[in-house]
Formats: structure tokens, C-alpha cells, sequence
């Protein structure tokens, strides 16, 4: 007699043909393209004002007016700079994160500090950046580095928190070092939790990039973005909006491919699509 589980759908594994798997990742460009393509409408059919959404075909020709040097130069700054914050602010979360997780004096010294920083916004970060650091590129990054500190922190800290605690006692009874639990045990049972606290990290590392830039900045999509709203151009800030989406994008893309390939051994419902 069957039963209700048995009757469930599989999920499609991940030995699945790529002209299977295609069509499944396009249906990801369908909304977008609607939206585009009725904003496009809208705006041409005199529906909806111009001046302050421009038609998607306006904000393509204020790119192409740019010119790709330009365009290039506005990506590759903001790029490196979300880059090098991003690797310093996620190492640095690592660490403190494992001591947090790993030891309860660490946790009650320095758990509530972080608790309570983690609460302020980006913007209030600016102006004593500004007082300590000046205005060269240095306040940038420590600012992206902040945003990214606080969720690869947060999920360091859960995932070892969240160590099934019969692996850690079955551990301890073949002997291993506390290094050696460290390393075999409880670093690999966290790694789901780390590596989502990166994608997160990564996410809000653009998110800080945009405060950062109005850091005295003269290039980046953060300045594209101001100088489009000092000029009264609505195609310019969207033309930096899409761009900022685009980078975001490709950027979760490639760390979430890094994570599949990071968290093959698991056998679950996620890792097999």
C-alpha cells in the first residue's frame, strides 16, 4: 500500500541533463523582461511620466552615452572596492566568529558589543569614518568592511552554535584534540551556516558600497548615482541601479556555485537542484 510520502514528486537531481536544467534557469529572466517591457510600454504610451521613470530603452542609450571606458572605469572601481572590504571584513567575521562560538567567555565579552553595533545603520558610520580616516579610499573600505562583518559573524556563530551535540561527545570519545574537533567536526557541521552568512555578507557589501561612495568619491556606481541625481537625469540613476543589480547578481551567482560545489557531500532536498 502506498503511502503519502510515496506519493510526493522527487526533485530533479542534479545528474539531470543540462537542456533540462536550461529552461528551468530561464524562467529567472521572465519577470524582469515583463517588467521591462511593460515599463517600456507604459512610458512610450504616455501612461507614466518619463522624466521620472525613464523607458528602459532611454537608460540603455544614457550607458552607450557614457561610453564603455567610462562604464568600465564606474564597475571596476566599485568592484575592487566592495572586493577588498569583502575579504577583510568576512575574515576578520570568521575568526571572532569561531571564538564566539567556540567559547562562552568570548561570547558573554563580546557578543552584546557586536549585537548592539550591528544595529546601526551605514550612513551613521560616515561621519566618523570621515573624522578619523579622511576622505582617500580607506573610510570606503573599513565601511564595506563593516557591512560585511555582521552577517558572516552571525553565521559563524549559529552554525557552531547549532553543532548537533552528539557528533561533538562521539568526538571526544575517539579521542580527537580539541583542534582536531575543531577541524573534522564542528567547521564542516557549521559550513552551511558560514557559507550562507557569506552570500549575506557579500549582498550587504554592495549595499555599504553605495554609502561608501558618497565618500568624496569621483568614481563608482555610488558616484554615478549621486552625479545622476545632482543633474536631474533619472536615466543615469537607473542606468546605476541596474548595473548595481546586474554586479550583485553575478556576484551571488559565483559564490553560490562555490557553495554547491563546497557542500556536495550533503545529501538534501537544496543540494540536489
Amino acid at each position: 500500500m502506498n503511502t503519502a510520502a510515496d506519493r510526493l514528486p522527487l526533485p530533479r537531481t542534479a545528474g539531470a541533463p543540462a537542456a533540462l536544467r536550461w529552461p528551468r534557469r530561464a524562467l529567472g529572466l521572465v519577470v524582469p523582461l515583463l517588467l521591462l517591457g511593460g515599463v517600456e510600454l507604459a512610458v512610450r504610451s504616455g501612461l507614466v511620466e518619463g522624466r521620472l521613470l525613464p523607458a528602459p530603452t532611454e537608460v540603455l542609450s544614457a550607458l552607450l552615452g557614457l561610453g564603455a571606458a567610462d562604464v568600465a572605469g564606474h564597475v571596476g572601481a566599485s568592484s575592487g572596492r566592495v572586493a577588498l572590504g569583502f575579504v577583510a571584513g568576512a575574515s576578520l567575521a570568521l575568526v571572532v566568529g569561531a571564538l564566539v562560538g567556540l567559547s562562552q567567555l568570548a561570547e558573554a565579552l563580546l557578543d552584546p558589543l557586536f549585537q548592539a553595533l550591528r544595529a546601526i545603520p551605514s550612513l551613521a558610520w560616515v561621519p566618523l569614518l570621515l573624522l578619523w580616516l579622511g576622505i582617500d579610499e580607506a573610510p570606503k573600505l573599513v565601511l564595506i568592511a563593516i557591512g560585511a562583518f555582521f552577517p558572516v559573524y552571525m553565521g559563524a556563530v549559529a552554525g557552531i552554535r547549532d553543532v548537533d551535540r552528539k557528533l561533538v561527545e562521539l568526538a571526544r570519545l575517539y579521542g580527537l584534540s580539541r583542534v582536531a574537533l575543531a577541524r573534522r567536526v564542528l567547521l564542516p557541521a557549521a559550513a552551511p551556516a558560514v557559507l550562507t552568512g557569506l552570500r549575506n555578507g557579500l549582498s550587504l557589501a554592495w549595499m555599504f558600497m553605495v554609502a561608501a561612495e558618497l565618500i568624496a568619491a569621483t568614481r563608482g556606481l555610488g558616484y554615478l548615482l549621486t552625479d545622476g541625481r545632482e543633474m536631474g537625469r533619472a536615466d543615469l540613476v537607473f542606468a546605476a541601479i541596474l548595473l548595481l543589480a546586474a554586479l550583485g547578481k553575478l556576484s551571488d551567482g559565483l559564490m553560490r556555485r562555490w557553495e554547491r560545489r563546497a557542500l556536495a557531500w550533503r545529501d538534501s532536498v537544496g543540494a540536489s537542484r
